[in-house]
């Protein structure tokens, strides 16, 4: 039995290029061990069979963000776990081929109620966590609330001008009809329960909430507990 040797060095073996560059090919998922991607350039080979797929592609793996449309009922910090192979939309056209390494160290970002649902964020990109919360305050964020109560030309206005929310001052944001029974909001930096707030001090009590947009990236039409890439050059 010859003694074991890292994947990239077979690899750069069996195609001539560099170490390198068979690292890239690795972990880039264009290489396969008896039939089986391996994304792991330090994986010991001896006599398995390792192919490179024809189409295989030498460009450096960039870390992935997910557009997840979370359930009711649970916590945004605990959203990473819910992406997995198996929920990832079918109609996906963001043009990023699934690798297994996009579900290690996922990072939610962008706090949303634990009881709503509809656009989170999970990311490995290091760009996308500063944009998301350094800038958090500037980026606005749309959703639409389901509600019920009684309601009079002033609703609105008490809704888009309450002055505080436990002891932090609130700028005005923009509410609107979306039909009798949801309300539309566009809103900066919102604050956990900040929206059924607003609602009650409208004299209106929630049903439901769900986020529809963060910045220029959309919800769009994503079944509940599935997930998405953030399409190639897109940005919040």
């Amino acid at each position: 039995m010859p003694e074991p040797i890292r994947l990239a060095k077979r690899v750069a073996e069996l195609t001539g290029c560099s170490r390198m560059e068979a690292e890239q090919y690795i972990e880039g998922g264009w290489v396969t061990v008896d039939g089986e991607t391996v994304e792991a350039p330090q994986h010991p080979v001896t006599t398995e069979r390792v192919e490179i797929d024809p189409a295989a592609e030498l460009t450096a793996t960039e870390p992935a963000t997910l557009l997840l449309h979370k359930p009711e009922g649970t916590a945004w910090q605990d959203t990473a776990v819910l992406a997995t192979p198996a929920t990832h939309l079918l109609e996906d056209d963001s043009g990023v081929r699934p690798l297994k390494r996009h579900f290690h160290r996922l990072t939610p970002l962008m706090p949303l109620d634990t009881g709503a649902s509809g656009l989170m964020v999970l990311s490995q990109d290091g760009r996308v966590w500063r944009r998301l919360t350094e800038d958090y305050a500037e980026i606005e964020q749309e959703f639409v609330v389901e509600i019920r109560g009684n309601t009079d030309p002033y609703t609105l206005s008490r809704i888009g001008h309450v002055a505080s929310y436990q002891g932090r001052g609130l700028a005005p944001c923009k509410v609107s009809w979306q039909n009798e029974v949801r309300l539309r909001f566009a809103i900066k930096d919102v604050q956990p329960g900040e929206l059924s707030h607003r609602c009650r001090e409208g004299g209106l009590e929630v049903v439901s909430i769900r986020r529809l947009r963060i910045g220029r990236i959309a919800l769009a039409k994503m079944p509940v507990g599935q997930w998405r890439y953030l399409p190639v050059g897109a940005r919040f």
